[in-house]
């Protein structure tokens, strides 16, 4: 009995597969593109219906733009003539000849020719404080900021404007245009608005009467005006207040509307940051021993902001589209200098209006989205943190 027993455990361990089989592949349907598709295409009826509707209005919309844009257009030329319609060319698409003709009046406006070297300089120099400043791995990221902004705005300044005793020639605010001014305006706008709008959001929740008033109603007229309105008011009355002798530029009153303007957005973004941050945290820094003003710095003004990126970048978007109505108030942005180039006579053509618009669209939506690109990587990076 006891010798059948052990055969029969030595048969069934016979049996026992020792090592793990081989795993088998997944479904079709349950990988690769095919997974994909299914889940975040065809998931559900309404999902299936809106895909359909959106790859038709592509089908529709596409062909017909690329045909214009690309295939059919004109790549050179030096007057009208290469953009006409012609019985060898019966189709005409963008007439991209015009903007290589109009393209350096697009980006540095009437500002003089032999001058246009220091406004190179003035890009180099943005471009360089702006990858400096935002490559979070950089070293020496302090340096970085001093330099963006400290250093680079009165560089700038001196470039742009001139200073004779070094040897630059004196420019004229009015002969600056184009890419040159869109950035100005911008970048000035964007950097000056976030920290008024900080100390504007802080004033609005402060215990002082007078503080809190003063913001409240700065805020509120502000929101309450269009942009329009702000630029003619700096316009016309910001001289005003200044005695003769020193009455701005119509450059630096645009400024002054633009920040002001922007600023009163960012309080009320910087604000609903701060309202999100608990209560505890305040108390934990003060239990620290924090003063007030360190314990905004280092404990609530970070998360506060951290919350409130996307709202930061989605005002900052606007801004720099905004930058297209100072052409009222007579500054050659960089699509003013577009609505000038494209009624010059030598380039008068069916398509040339809609290559300029073109252009300009294309350009404002590679800054704009590398702008939401930086910003959602922004994003990802601090959730990637919080995880660990």
């Amino acid at each position: 009995m006891m010798q059948d027993a052990a055969d029969a455990r030595s048969s069934s361990v016979a049996y026992v597969r020792t090592a793990p089989s081989a795993p088998m592949e997944p479904p079709m349907a349950e990988r690769g593109i095919v997974r994909w598709v299914r889940e975040n295409l065809f998931s559900s009826v309404l999902s299936s219906v809106l895909t359909v509707l959106v790859i038709a209005l592509l089908i529709w919309v596409v062909p017909p733009l690329l045909k214009f844009l690309v295939f059919d257009a004109v790549w050179s030329g030096t007057d009208r003539e290469a953009c006409l319609v012609t019985p060898d060319r019966p189709e005409v698409g963008a007439c991209w000849a015009f903007i290589r003709a109009w393209f350096p009046f697009f980006v540095y406006g009437p500002y003089p020719v032999d001058e246009r070297w220091r406004v190179d300089v003035f890009f180099a120099l943005l471009a360089f404080g702006i990858a400096w400043l935002l490559w979070l791995d950089a070293p020496r990221r302090d340096l970085g900021a001093a330099f963006f902004f400290i250093a680079l705005p009165i560089i700038s300044f001196v470039l742009l404007s001139g200073f004779p005793m070094i040897g630059l020639e004196t420019v004229d605010t009015a002969l600056w245009g184009g890419v040159l001014v869109t950035l100005v305006v911008a970048s000035v706008g964007i950097v000056v608005s976030l920290p008024i709008g900080i100390l504007l959001a802080l004033g609005r929740r402060a215990e002082m009467p007078a503080v809190r008033l003063f913001s409240v109603i700065f805020i509120e007229f502000v929101r309450g005006v269009p942009l329009i309105t702000m630029l003619f008011m700096a316009s016309v009355m910001l001289p005003l207040f200044v005695p003769p002798a020193f009455s701005p530029d119509k450059l630096l009153r645009a400024l002054v509307g633009i920040t002001l303007f922007s600023s009163a957005y960012m309080a009320e973004v910087v604000r609903a940051g701060l309202q999100s941050i608990p209560k505890g945290q305040y108390e934990a820094a003060q239990a620290l021993g924090l003063g007030y003003w360190r314990m905004l710095g280092l404990i609530i003004l970070p998360q506060a902001l951290k919350v409130t990126i996307p709202n930061i970048v989605n005002n900052t978007i606007a801004l720099f589209k905004d930058t297209t109505l100072v052409f009222i108030v007579g500054i050659f942005d960089f699509l003013r200098t577009i609505e000038i180039a494209r009624v010059d006579p030598r380039w008068a053509t069916p398509v040339t209006s809609f290559t300029g618009y073109a252009f300009a669209a294309l350009c404002y939506f590679v800054a704009c989205y590398s702008m939401s690109r930086y910003a959602r990587g922004i994003e990802h990076r601090l959730g990637a943190a919080e995880r660990r």
